[in-house]
Order: structure tokens, then C-alpha cells, then sequence
């Protein structure tokens, strides 16, 4: 069986891919210089969040995911990223390929959450290889690619936020129920509001002017009853 290493060299924002793009750049080493006629990979991309550590508003923009840090102990599970396909070319000993990753800004799931209450720093990431591999020098094998093929790569936040820069400028994400969606442009036609911004915010708006004021200070006279002060006889 042909000895296959995988490591990740680098990663990229995608600027001209019609969604969140991000573009790994993949070695695949075989080793003795053996002839490769293709690769039908399947890579499997998690996040390790127990391998790097969080300042004080990064942990709070992930107390959704993982709880108090208190219980981080037993919470910091590995999260699932991205699963892809990818076919590589004929090679002897060693490539290099993309590995081209479509990506989402949903708030709902779990990943985007992740990455997009870090701040700085790098996010650890584990990719783990699976797939058939087309060898033979005189001739033609068909072998699977080893179970335990797996490289780290600690991914630059500024990838991501630049990524998500690029398809949501200065914008969060928000998905809704089509009923909840309906019932927002009804509201923002019959109020003619000119955005979806006008429209939350007119919301917004409407709500704090129908919360209840906040409790005045109380004075201890008022609830405390009256003391008396009392003679010996």
C-alpha cells in the first residue's frame, strides 16, 4: 500500500467565489517517489477548540456553545467544520492542491459561531483524510487511502473575518422562519420603511417605548413600619 502524508500549508479567502470561500493549500507526499495516477479524497475538517485558549469576551461570545468556562472541562469538544471531495492529478512523490472549502456566516451553526467570536490569534483545526488512491508504476492499482491520514493546521482568524468581510461588509446574518419572515415584510410595507435595518430598528424602538419603567429607589421609611422608642417604667 502506498504511503500517503497530507500536510496543510497555508489557507485563503477566496475573492472571487460567489459565497464565503476559503482556500486550503494542501502537500500530499507519497513516499519512494511512487507514482500516483489520482487521488479521490475525502477530507473531514473539525475544529479543536481545547487547543488554543480565550480572553474574557471571546469565552463570553462562546457561552452558547460551551457553557461557563467553569464546565469548559468536559465542554470543549471538537466541533465539526466543513466535509469536502476533491480529485487530484497524477503525481510521483509529491503535489501540492487546493482544497477549496464553501462556508456559511449562519449564526446557527455551530462553526460560524466559533470562528466568529474570536478575535485574534489562530483557530486550531484538525482535517482528516479518507478516499481511493490510483497507483502503479508498471501498472494499475486501486488502493484506499489509510484510515489515520490527518494533519493540523492552525488557521489565521483574519482569514475568516477577512472571508466573511468580503461577502457581508460591516453586516451580521440573521435566518428566520418564513412565517416570522412574512410577518416582517408585512410590518415593514404597511410602515413603508426603506431597509431591513429601518424595519428592526422601528421594532426596536417600538419595543423599548412599551417596557415598563424601572423601579424608583425605595426609601426604608416606606416598607420598614415605625419604631417607637420605648421608656423603662
Amino acid at each position: 500500500m502506498t504511503d500517503l502524508a497530507f500536510t496543510c500549508t497555508g489557507v485563503r479567502a477566496d475573492p472571487y467565489a460567489a459565497g464565503p470561500t476559503l482556500v486550503f493549500r494542501l502537500r500530499i507526499t507519497a513516499a519512494d517517489d511512487a507514482r500516483v495516477h489520482a487521488l479521490a479524497l475525502r477530507c473531514q475538517i473539525r475544529v479543536e477548540p481545547a487547543r488554543r485558549g480565550y480572553g474574557p469576551a471571546e469565552a463570553a461570545g462562546l457561552a452558547d456553545l460551551f457553557g461557563a468556562r467553569a464546565r469548559w472541562g468536559t465542554t470543549l469538544q471538537p466541533v465539526q467544520f466543513a466535509q469536502v471531495a476533491l480529485m487530484v492529478p497524477s503525481f510521483t512523490g509529491e503535489t501540492e492542491t487546493d482544497l477549496t472549502v464553501p462556508c456559511t456566516y449562519d449564526m446557527d451553526i455551530a462553526a460560524s459561531r466559533y470562528f466568529g467570536a474570536l478575535e485574534d490569534g489562530e483557530a486550531p483545526l484538525l482535517m482528516l483524510f479518507s478516499g481511493t488512491a490510483f497507483t502503479g508504476d508498471g501498472g494499475f492499482r486501486v488502493e484506499p487511502v489509510p484510515w489515520d491520514r490527518e494533519a493540523s493546521y492552525r488557521m489565521p482568524v483574519a482569514v475568516w473575518h477577512e472571508m466573511v468581510e468580503q461577502h457581508f461588509p460591516g453586516c451580521g446574518w440573521l435566518r428566520l422562519p418564513r412565517d416570522a419572515m412574512d410577518a416582517l415584510l408585512a410590518f415593514r410595507s404597511r410602515h413603508a420603511l426603506a431597509s431591513w435595518e429601518a424595519t428592526v430598528r422601528a421594532l426596536l424602538d417600538a419595543a423599548a417605548r412599551t417596557e415598563p419603567a424601572p423601579p424608583g429607589p425605595v426609601r426604608l421609611g416606606a416598607v420598614l413600619p415605625r419604631v417607637t422608642e420605648r421608656t423603662a417604667p
